[in-house]
């Protein structure tokens, strides 16, 4: 998965600008205690990055 697919599911879930809110302030234990940005930003691969959001949000299996 490429950075700009995970932005594109996670804009499709949580709208265009709460998205970006969230990946910025919600810290998600699965990414090493770290917000989807700062995961990102150490390298983690963005399929790590989404199926800890998929996994966070509770999405339905099809989303995954």
């Amino acid at each position: 998965m490429r950075e700009a697919e995970l932005w594109a599911r996670l804009t499709r879930h949580l709208g265009g600008g709460y998205a970006l809110v969230w990946a910025e302030s919600h810290v998600i234990g699965e990414l090493g205690s770290r917000t989807v940005r700062q995961a990102l930003a150490a390298g983690v691969p963005a399929k790590q990055v989404w199926r800890a959001v998929w996994q966070n949000l509770e999405l339905p299996a099809s989303e995954r």
